[in-house]
């Protein structure tokens, strides 16, 4: 069996399909391209229709060039609309997110001797699989979905009915898929989750040595991994980033200094009317408190654009906090509405050339932000991890810098940043 997968969207898509590819291949399936696949599996993602485009777009290809395969599509926007998924060329089977960790049965059978995956590698998400080596599906970093589902309900938000309730996977098989991701030769470790900051919160505190679970704790348990691999925590909602992670990450020497916090929006109205589950006062608080303790971090942040009954004055805010802001990155998301959701019943609609060009003008902001801390760690000497090709390297606060070749992938390295714009630097030996 010979097998493709193309995945969309974030980062916990990125770890569910290379889940999938380790237990593919403790299978005895091996990867391929597209072309000449038996299986083709897209993970797809919904959270703008730009999102539902790609997918509609690569499940078409696939059936184009490779009429004779058996194409799954699986993720969020199969979990939407299943039905529409289903009839597009190809006929692709759906496989919902809540039968995302139980499809490895359906793709293919057990091995002959009749042991299975499970027996052979443990049991879990995150866990049971082959091992895989560095760079595979496109990752030099190990992606582990330490939690998936979300309880919250931003009005903008479609995930929380394509991912179902939040739950988290007990500290147990996390710790026993760090290890699987040391024996396999990672040498940095991505925790991910839909709501990352809400882990633990499902978990019965009664069936752990330690008590009730959280997100403290579980970095906590990490930090005192036996081993040197490098964790980075993955998106967090601000009122998620309290205090003592901020002063783990930074004494430690086991997290990246990496926060991405998503703000969405800088008027207090706003986030009300995207039913945001914090202030503006207390992101800004989250974000200078992280710039205090870790002034080297990179810290990013998420941006709608154009959200109904946006006004003028609304973006300026935006704007303004920008301008002077520790940010050092952005992701700009101009509005989309998602079937199903509160805000595609909302009035006060921003017309769509406006909102485009609110988001071009974040962008530029953006890149300017991007621009002042490039300029600003130009001279200093980062620890980073090359990436495939060896030409890049991933240093610990989220800067991709070009360096000369003569390094493999996945190699630790020191870099000293010597120009901002075009970003590159050498390595020391």
């Amino acid at each position: 069996m010979r097998y493709a997968i193309s995945t969309f969207g974030c980062r916990v898509n990125q770890a569910d399909s290379l889940q999938l590819e380790m237990g593919l291949r403790a299978r005895g399936a091996t990867p391929g391209s597209v072309d000449e696949a038996n299986l083709v599996v897209v993970n797809t993602c919904s959270v703008t229709a730009t999102a539902d485009h790609g997918a509609r777009q690569t499940l078409r290809r696939v059936a184009r060039l490779n009429p004779e395969a058996r194409v799954v599509a699986t993720g969020c926007y199969a979990t939407r609309d299943g039905e529409a998924v289903a009839m597009l060329p190809g006929t692709p089977e759906v496989v919902p997110n809540a039968d995302k960790d139980s499809m490895l049965d359906r793709l293919l059978p057990p091995r002959e001797d009749g042991e299975t995956t499970a027996e052979r590698f443990g049991d879990g998400p995150g866990v049971c699989g082959a091992l895989v080596s560095p760079g595979t599906v496109g990752r030099v970093a190990f992606m582990l979905r330490v939690q998936t589902g979300c309880d919250e309900r931003c009005a903008y938000c479609i995930i929380p009915s394509t991912r179902g309730h939040g739950r988290s996977l007990d500290l147990t098989h996390v710790l026993g898929a760090v290890s699987h991701a040391v024996a396999s030769g990672f040498n940095e470790v991505v925790l991910t989750g839909v709501h990352l900051g809400s882990y633990g919160r499902d978990l019965d505190p009664d069936a752990t040595a330690s008590g009730p679970a959280s997100l403290t704790t579980l970095l906590a348990a990490l930090d005192r991994h036996p081993s040197d691999v490098t964790f980075r925590i993955s998106s967090l909602e601000p009122m998620d980033c309290p205090q003592e992670v901020v002063d783990l990450v930074a004494s430690s020497g086991r997290f990246a200094p990496h926060f991405h916090l998503p703000l969405q929006h800088a008027s207090h109205a706003m986030l009300r009317r995207m039913r945001r589950p914090y202030t503006f006062d207390l992101y800004r608080r989250t974000v200078d408190r992280i710039r205090d303790r870790l002034p080297h971090a990179g810290i990013g942040s998420d941006l709608i654009a154009g959200f109904p009954g946006e006004r003028a004055e609304d973006a300026q805010q935006t704007l303004d906090y920008l301008a002077d802001s520790p940010l050092t990155y952005l992701h700009v998301f101009p509005y989309s509405p998602r079937p199903g959701t509160e805000a595609a019943r909302l009035p006060d609609r921003v017309p769509g050339p406006v909102v485009r060009a609110r988001a071009r003008t974040l962008r530029d902001v953006g890149a300017d932000l991007s621009r002042r801390f490039r300029k600003s760690q130009v001279g200093q000497v980062r620890p980073g991890l090359s990436l495939e090709g060896g030409t890049t390297v991933l240093t610990d606060n989220y800067l991709k810098v070009a360096v000369p070749p003569g390094r493999d992938g996945n190699q630790r390295v020191e870099v000293r940043i010597t120009s901002a714009d075009p970003l590159a630097g050498a390595i020391l030996d």
